[in-house]
């Protein structure tokens, strides 16, 4: 298996319905997106969900140390992904809206150059770049989390298709993905180690923002609470023109997780 590096989930995920990869690990917003658009794929795992992996991460010198004090300011965010959901959740839970501010599209690689040039005054975004973002500014900068608003989850996502086609590929890869949670539950500091020299990113950064992160593969209610949730706010926002809700069961396959590690399907419906 030969991996093809991308820089977030989306672009991951746009590589396989363009039928250059197999697999694509994708947070939870770009796959509501594909959905509504119509692509036939399944998420046939959550690796990893959490709660504090997302923030905005704003500059004091903007005149901005309360959320609230976000209201007419530059932030940057990356379309159809956790970070334009999150900047709106954030928002809403300080009696924002986003006609009250100056939404700017980034890229995540963006982000940095971005808000040290001044050309934006916060971004919304989620590590590495977030860490990167709030060590550059140091005292300078703010960083608003939020636990209750959202929990990120981050997924494997396949082509409907591929996935039919290829039974026991999926399971190897699912198997392995099992010996690989229970290595880094045992194995931290070397898996930090092996991560670090597969990212090039450097080892401290990765250990700084470990514990943010919660991985285990499951596929569970959380997942299908926050596909609905994302998808009520993408037509609330007139970001599709679908009015329907898909039935998000048919798009997260069951059974070939089922057939590895059965107790890792926790879902009600």
């Amino acid at each position: 298996m030969q991996p093809l590096m991308h820089t977030y989930g989306k672009a991951a995920l746009q590589a396989v319905t363009g039928n250059k990869a197999d697999f694509a690990t994708v947070a939870e917003t770009p796959v509501i997106f594909n959905v509504l658009k119509g692509e036939k794929i399944y998420v046939i795992a959550n690796i990893e969900a959490s709660s504090t992996n997302n923030a905005i991460v704003a500059r004091k010198d903007a005149g901005i140390s309360v959320p609230g004090d976000l209201k007419g300011k530059r932030i940057g965010f990356t379309p159809g992904t956790t970070s334009d959901f999150f900047l709106d959740s954030l928002l809403t839970a300080n009696g924002l809206t986003r006609k009250e501010i100056h939404p700017v599209e980034l890229k995540p690689e963006e982000m940095q150059d971005a808000i040290a040039a001044k050309k934006v005054d916060a971004v919304s975004t989620w590590n590495y770049p977030l860490t990167q973002i709030n060590r550059q500014l140091g005292s300078g900068g703010i960083i608003f989390y939020d636990r209750e608003i959202y929990t990120e989850t981050f997924n494997i996502a396949a082509m409907q298709d591929f996935v039919r086609n290829n039974p026991e590929t999926v399971k190897r890869f699912l198997r392995a993905l099992i010996k690989a949670e229970d290595f880094v539950t045992k194995n931290p500091d070397e898996a930090q180690a092996i991560m670090s020299a597969a990212t090039k990113i450097d080892k401290g950064l990765i250990c700084e923002v470990w514990n943010a992160f919660n991985y285990h593969v499951v596929l569970d209610q959380t997942l299908l609470i926050t596909l609905e949730d994302e998808t009520r706010w993408a037509m609330k926002n007139k970001l599709t023109d679908q009015a329907e809700m898909p039935d998000y069961l048919s798009y997260i396959h069951l059974d070939s997780l089922r057939a590895v590690k059965p107790e890792a399907i926790r879902m009600n419906r």
